[in-house]
Order: structure tokens, then sequence, then C-alpha cells
């Protein structure tokens, strides 16, 4: 029981890095980026080829990939939100989805058109033998995906908080038009944004491909909606509510499959996001917010 829990931390640990880019920019943009789960596919190919085509061949550690990967990553969150997303800010949010939805298609058919439609392994990227606890096994990708989730989550909200752009940040999301007059640069605010949630995105890919050693190009579709559907649990739009809805869905998936059958762990997952919805709208960490019209 308690080594499943510990596997569903680290599976919600995953979920909840992915859940951060969506409630950051759900949070400072207003807009659902359903293209974030392709920019984790898109990171761990960049992982996959630069640990078997480089680090590989001259003897360097696998995880040093993650740098690449958040290079990648963060650089085309920045393209994403200048290009698809900066002309139509002031436009209806209806357009901002369906924009979303056709940059996630057209990363994952531009990949698909590339690297084909199979799967793709990497070898194991963290060598190291299980940590025993007890008369437990912990495998050593778990508790690096545990530790490292943490330590981004505490950096982040120092970020948010102490620094100048982190504070820009936060008066952006509460409201852009004002934060411009003031004298905030939006365009750098949102950009950063999107950079600093693919960023994290990049690192969640090493993360995924250690735990599962494949890639695909529809690999970004269900990792997204469950990491989004994480957020919402939690309260989306906040830093710690993505986190504790990630690691809540990954305890309760991991628990489901273990215990009572497999089939039924996504149905549970998304049976939960709508008893969230009904109970309690603004997520489990949210509060409700009335608008003055």
């Amino acid at each position: 029981m308690i080594l499943q829990i510990l596997n569903g931390l680290g599976l919600g640990s995953i979920y909840a890095l992915v859940a951060l880019g969506y409630t950051m920019v759900y949070g400072i943009a207003l807009l659902i980026n359903f293209a974030h789960g392709e920019i984790i596919m898109v990171g761990s190919y960049v992982v996959l080829f630069s640990s078997q085509l480089f680090l590989s061949k001259v003897g360097l550690p696998l995880w040093l990939s993650v740098f690449p990967a958040i290079l990648v990553c963060g650089l085309l969150g920045f393209l994403i939100e200048k290009i698809a997303y900066r002309p139509l800010r002031n436009s209806p949010r209806i357009s901002n989805l369906i924009t979303a939805i056709g940059v996630s298609l057209l990363l994952q058919n531009v990949m698909m058109k590339i690297f084909g439609a199979g799967a793709r392994s990497v070898q194991s990227i963290f060598k190291r033998e299980p940590i025993k606890l007890g008369n437990m096994e912990v495998p050593y990708v778990t508790v690096i995906t545990i530790v490292v989730t943490i330590a981004l989550t505490i950096a982040l909200q120092l970020f948010m908080k102490k620094t100048k752009y982190g504070k820009a940040m936060l008066a952006t999301s509460e409201d852009y038009k004002a934060a411009g007059l003031i004298g905030i640069n939006i365009d750098t605010s949102m950009s950063l944004t999107f950079i600093i949630g693919s960023a994290l995105a990049g690192v969640a890919s090493l993360l995924y491909m250690a735990t599962y050693s494949q890639a695909t190009p529809l690999m970004g579709s269900m990792l997204g909606i469950k990491a989004f559907t994480a957020a919402v649990i939690g309260g989306i739009g906040l830093i710690p509510g993505a986190v504790f809805g990630g690691l809540l869905l990954g305890v309760v998936e991991t628990l489901t499959r273990a215990y009572i059958s497999s089939k039924l762990a996504d149905a549970i997952v998304f049976g939960i996001l709508i008893i969230v919805l009904l109970i309690k709208p603004a997520g489990l960490l949210g509060k409700n917010v009335k608008e003055k019209v």
C-alpha cells in the first residue's frame, strides 16, 4: 500500500509539473493552452535523441538531456505565444481555444511526419539501484521525481513573489490593461509565462522518459488532459492547487490500477473532476470570486 502511494506520488509529480504550465498560462493570460501536452511530447523526443546521439556516446549521464529539453521547450513556448496567441490577445476566448487546439494538432502531425507514428524507446536514464526503505524497494526515479517537483514548486513560488519579473507577472494576471498603464511590459510578462511553463514541461519530459522510457507523437494528448484535470481539481490559476491536484490524481490513479481495475483508472480520475466541479467549481484550493458587472 505504502509503495503504491509512493509510486502514485511519483506519477502525480509528473502531472503536477505539467499542470503548473497550464495554471500559469491560465492565471496570467486567461488562456487554456491545450498545446502544452505537445510541448512535453517534443521535449521527450529531445531527451530521446540528445541522450542516444550524444550523451551516451561521450559517456556523460543521460539526465543531462534535460538541459536541451528545457531550451527547446522554452523556445517553443515563446514562439507559440508570439506567433499563435499574441495576435489574438483581445479576441474572443473561443478564438484562442480553437487556436490552441490547432497548434496541438499541428505539433502532433509534424512530429508524426518526421519520426513516424510508432513509439521510440530510450535506455534507462537514471542507472541507480532502488532505494530500500525497510522491506520496500522504491524506484530511484520515483524519489527523484518527487524531490524535483517539490524543489521546482518552491523555486517558482519564490520567483513569483520575490522577483521583479514575478511581481510583474502577478500584476498582469490581476489586470493586464492596468498593468500596462503603470509601465509593465505586457508582452514580456506573457512571453515569460509561456517560457517558464514550457521549461517546466521540459523537466517533466525527462522525468516522464525516465519513468516510461518511450515517446510517441500522441503521448501529450492524454498526459495534457490529465494534467489540466489536475489543475482544475486543485484550483486552476493557483500554483499550490496545480501541485496538489497532480499529486492527488497520481495517487488515485495508481491505487485504482493496483487494487480495483486498470480499465477504470481513467474513469475514476475524470469522475473526481466532475464531483469537484459540482461541489466546489473553483477547485479544492480555489476561492469563488464574484465578478462585478
